[in-house]
């Protein structure tokens, strides 16, 4: 099998989660993957690179990277807006995307997932399922069965029931929750922890309205 050379676009934080699990485990070996180094938008690409220590090199900017036959790009950031903009640059330059999934995922046979999606591990995808593009998927995070979401969204860690419907460009936070078949439109901020029992249009932000007080009891 062919080995695929993937560029990470980004040198933050996801980026260097999956290049611990390539590098740090038989993962990347195994699935014939191999970092080729990393592309960034900024300066700030080259602080990260060497706050992280990555073997691999920095290759430079996009906007200067000269794109080979043999690169697959990965885009290690959950900020849609920017990642839009991201993949328009690297189509436009000729550059190709590939599904990044780790080996202790799940996937049913019968669900489908587009491309330049980031699967991170331990996360379960269920029968029927309809993924599209260039969604980030962090550790632990299930998509139940029938359940459909579109492009550019980030589950950080979150959970889907079934027959669920999730558009463009949202963001779902850590442990937030969907009972069965809600619809969830675009550009929505669902913060940590909530629990939808309700449709959400777009462009909204769902949080606790009063900040809960822990109380600590002595024994």
């Amino acid at each position: 099998m062919e080995t695929k050379k993937i560029i990470f676009f980004g040198t933050g934080a996801v980026s260097a989660e999956f290049t611990s699990y390539l590098e740090d485990s038989k993962w990347g070996e195994d699935s014939n993957i191999e970092i080729k180094g990393y592309v960034a938008s900024d300066q700030d690409g080259i602080k990260n690179w060497r706050m992280y220590g990555y073997s691999k090199p920095f290759l430079g900017l996009l906007s200067e990277y000269e794109i080979q036959e043999e690169d697959y790009f990965i885009l290690a950031l959950g900020n849609a807006k920017v990642k839009r903009g991201i993949v328009d640059i690297i189509s436009s330059k000729g550059g190709k995307f590939l599904n990044l999934i780790h080996p202790t995922s799940t996937i049913a046979k019968t669900a489908t997932l587009g491309i330049g999606n980031i699967v991170s591990p331990f996360v379960m995808i269920g029968p029927n399922v309809k993924i599209g593009n260039f969604n980030l998927l962090t550790s632990q995070s299930i998509v139940s069965h029938d359940s459909v979401v579109g492009d550019y969204n980030f589950f950080a860690t979150a959970l889907l029931c079934g027959h669920t419907t999730v558009g463009d460009d949202n963001y779902m936070g850590i442990r937030a929750t969907t009972v069965p078949e809600i619809s969830i439109g675009d550009r929505n901020k669902i913060q940590a922890g909530m629990i939808l029992d309700k449709n959400v249009g777009d462009d909204s932000t769902v949080f606790y309205r009063y900040k809960e007080k822990l109380l600590a009891i002595p024994q």
